[in-house]
């Protein structure tokens, strides 16, 4: 059986439809792929923090996300 080699993390709590209920601030994984697409599919609270998925022997980022740039309410 193989170690768990890939980590999704952010300094915030993170919610989605692949994680625990009640959002994990971090969850480590085998596969990279899994890990990538589970950080994808995931959010922030509060909404639009960074969410990296961090290669746990080399430190190494290989996925990072934050919310697209919402305009003011001021703005056309």
């Amino acid at each position: 059986m193989s170690a768990l080699k890939y980590k999704i993390e952010s300094s915030h709590p993170m919610v989605g439809p692949l994680l625990p209920v009640g959002g994990v601030t971090h969850m480590c994984l085998r596969d990279h792929a899994l890990a990538i697409v589970i950080a994808a599919k995931s959010v922030t609270v509060p909404y639009g923090k960074e969410i990296r998925v961090v290669h746990i022997e080399s430190g190494e980022v290989i996925f990072r996300k934050t919310a697209a740039t919402v305009a003011s309410s001021g703005e056309n």
